[in-house]
């Protein structure tokens, strides 16, 4: 089991936030590399930046429920090894920071907190942004980043959103009757509004409207889940778009085969939503 140093700082944004950090010095050390290594990566055209960020993490190995340490809910800090969704998240921080010329691990910490919790701000595990199309949502309402699944012929569903709490024993945190209650709340939150998807028949046709940078996320007919898994679209050589990911297959890497026929092997697959990160 993989140990991590806590320690409090405070972060400055608006005001003055005090969060727990999980981090180990080994990954602050990593940020900080890894902040020196993209400087320069900026492009006019984000999506090139996320991706060009993307890449600087391949190899990087997959591990499940990196965020699910300890017995309270702390900003984990983790380059050594990502899940799908951390592995967005890191992208997705370390181009905001190259966005806005900003480069301390105060910096980072601080776009990560945004990214992953409701309207920027860490309170408590219920407070994460659990379900990706609500982590899609949340962070449109930031102007991070737009859903254009619509745009690109998705088509609205609605869908029961009930995963969590009715598999509470996969998730340690729910055991806390008060956490369960929120993550219920959230859930019936989510079930208020449809969700857009494209689906996997209508991929291919529209395939020439997603670009590099994009952030795709794989919907499921999984009962009571909308996400399964999540990446970054990248265009490559054959002129195909891609997935940028961190595949459960071991570490992070690029699809060998373009989205549309890698979708076709991803077991109750259904689709994707698509969002891009704000110029």
């Amino acid at each position: 089991m993989k140990h991590f140093l806590l320690f409090t700082f405070l972060i400055l944004s608006n005001g003055v936030f005090s969060q727990q950090i999980a981090c180990s010095p080994k990954d602050r050390q990593a940020v900080e590399d890894k902040l020196i290594a993209v400087d320069g990566f900026l492009e006019n055209d984000l999506g090139k930046t996320m991706v060009a960020v993307g890449k600087t993490f391949l190899g990087t190995p997959y591990i499940a429920k990196t965020l699910e340490i300890g017995t309270k809910e702390s900003l984990v800090v983790n380059l050594q090894g990502l899940d799908c969704t951390t592995f967005v998240e890191n992208v997705l921080a370390f181009s905001l920071l190259l966005k806005n010329e900003k480069s301390s691990f105060r910096d980072f910490a601080e776009a990560l907190e945004t990214i992953r919790y409701k309207d920027g701000k860490l309170d408590g595990y219920a407070s994460r942004l659990h379900y990706f199309s609500d982590w899609i949502a949340n962070n449109e309402s930031k102007g991070l980043l737009t859903d254009i699944t619509k745009e690109i012929g998705g088509k609205e569903i609605t869908k029961p959103i009930n995963f969590m709490s009715t598999h509470r024993d996969l998730y340690p945190f729910l055991s806390d009757d008060s956490n369960l209650e929120k993550i219920k709340a959230s859930e019936n939150y989510l079930n208020e509004r449809a969700i857009c998807i494209l689906a996997q028949e209508d991929i291919q046709a529209n395939e020439h409207l997603i670009k590099s940078g994009d952030i795709i996320a794989l919907t499921t007919a999984i009962k009571g889940l909308d996400i399964t898994h999540t990446g970054i679209a990248t265009q490559e050589k054959d002129g195909r778009i891609h997935l940028l990911h961190a595949s459960t297959v071991g570490e992070v890497v690029v699809s060998k085969l373009p989205l549309v026929d890698y979708l076709k092997k991803v077991k109750s697959n259904t689709g994707i939503m698509v969002a891009r990160v704000s110029p």
